[in-house]
């Protein structure tokens, strides 16, 4: 079955076909670094990366573009109250935006392109709309003129008369107040680079247009990015690109928000969740889970209840993994995933439907192991392997297992609580249920979850 993904700008679902076969190119917008990650910020990054797996276990070869923002307004304005060099906030940032990333299982991108690291590729860009006659100089500024491009607001969906466009301190000279700011006049204190229209810094519209240009080519597969970036910025490329005569990006994938009471997770509204936070109360992985799993143009209304079921839900799995390489040693995964799942993937990366079959094949392998039957058991890992694998879920790689160390450590703590398991046997033997009662509840107590079983106790990592 051929790859489907809703496409923005068509307003549906259409057929995946890439400009290279064997190829697809993706850019991200990514990390604008005035502050640290919330889940709401790498929710984008986890739904892109899940996107990136399918296409690679389906064959592609995978060019990954997500860019850093580190030069902006807000950037600037948290320079000044915080009395600290401009490039130190983002490069704090972007160190905590990656580690966020890594920390949530995100494979690194092909490229990750910074704004500052591009002026002379901007510089190019804008005096080329100039010389076309759909941008001009004015009072410092270069601005695109919006009446100049028919196709503008053409993803949006909007009417050029409605059009209100958003514009920061300093933007004088515009011909029309709907164009926008390619690049802006330098202002005292602020950082600035030369251009041949006066000294000044990036828009931040112009910035993905360049280095798009510049690591894709004039046309590339797909761009991404979250759904509030539709209007203005992913318009405002989109214009500048075409008009400098790029085709630029077939495909248009936006993700939805995370949201708290209904609106969406920022920092202006007081109720972002730090992921640096989040990661000390909840294992990383169950994190991605939460957040990888639904849909990626569905809403995430985020809450403690719904991150305490992920944790449950993905327990069961993990549970199903340990018992079977207890009991039959390390197993391979599968070399193809089952073909629902697949079909399900490959409908617009449909993870829901995609998990339910992970879900029933973990109940499958339950059943088999309670029947005893080893050999479906191992089948059934081998697949749910594969499956965990494409949505970067899979509990035995080496990015969640920890590698080598982490399994000394394991082993080193079963050790231990084996031999407090076995003082809780002897209480049992002894009929002395009032001192097992009271070791098995101190197990839980550490986080542990303990589970009588034919072949005998067992122990988990519990639940919160």
């Amino acid at each position: 079955m051929t790859i489907r993904l809703y496409d923005t700008n068509a307003r549906q679902v259409r057929d995946f076909t890439p400009l290279t076969p064997g190829c697809v190119s993706i850019y991200l917008c990514g990390a604008t670094v005035q502050a640290a990650p919330h889940i709401g910020h790498v929710r984008s990054g986890l739904n892109f990366d899940i996107m990136r797996r399918w296409f690679a276990h389906r064959g592609y070869d995978v060019t990954f573009v997500r860019n850093v923002t580190d030069i902006d307004d807000k950037i600037i304005a948290k320079s000044v109250t915080e009395n600290r060099p401009w490039w130190s906030i983002g490069y704090d940032n972007e160190r905590a935006f990656n580690a966020g990333y890594d920390a949530l299982g995100c494979l690194p991108p092909t490229y990750e392109p910074r704004a500052t690291g591009h002026v002379p590729e901007m510089i190019e860009m804008m005096r080329g709309l100039i010389e076309r006659g759909h941008a001009y100089a004015a009072e410092g500024n270069v601005y695109f003129d919006v009446r100049s491009f028919p196709g503008y607001l053409g993803l949006s969906n909007q009417e050029l008369d409605n059009l209100r466009q958003p514009e920061g301190e300093g933007e004088t000279g515009k011909r029309d107040p709907r164009d926008f700011a390619m690049w802006k006049a330098v202002k005292p204190g602020e950082p600035s680079w030369d251009t041949p229209w006066g000294r000044g810094r990036p828009g931040w519209h112009l910035e993905c247009s360049a280095m798009a240009h510049k690591y894709l080519g004039p046309a590339f597969d797909i761009h991404g990015g979250g759904i509030d970036l539709i209007f203005p910025h992913h318009e405002n490329e989109i214009a500048q690109s075409k008009a400098y005569g790029d085709d630029f990006a077939a495909y248009w994938v936006h993700n939805a928000w995370v949201t708290m009471s209904g609106e969406k997770m920022s920092k202006s509204l007081g109720n972002s969740v730090l992921v640096s936070e989040m990661t000390k109360r909840w294992r990383p992985i169950v994190l991605r889970y939460y957040l990888g799993t639904p849909h990626y143009r569905s809403m995430i209304e985020y809450s403690e209840e719904s991150l305490r079921e992920a944790e449950s839900a993905f327990a069961r799995i993990e549970g199903f993994v340990q018992r079977v390489v207890e009991m039959a040693g390390p197993v391979e995964p599968a070399a193809e995933v089952p073909p629902a799942f697949a079909e399900a993937m490959d409908d617009d990366l449909g993870v829901p439907q995609a998990l339910a079959i992970v879900h029933t094949t973990v109940r499958q392998g339950n059943s088999a192991l309670t029947a005893d039957d080893k050999e479906t058991a191992v089948a059934r890992l081998a697949e749910v392997r594969a499956m965990l694998g494409v949505l970067g879920l899979d509990p035995l790689h080496e990015h969640w297992s920890g590698g080598e160390r982490s399994e000394d450590l394991h082993g080193v703590v079963d050790s231990l609580v084996r031999l407090v398991l076995e003082q809780r046997q002897g209480a049992r033997a002894r009929k002395d249920y009032a001192t097992a009662d009271a070791i098995r509840d101190q197990l839980q107590q550490s986080g542990l979850e303990i589970e009588d079983t034919p072949s005998g106790p067992r122990w988990s990592l519990g639940s919160r």
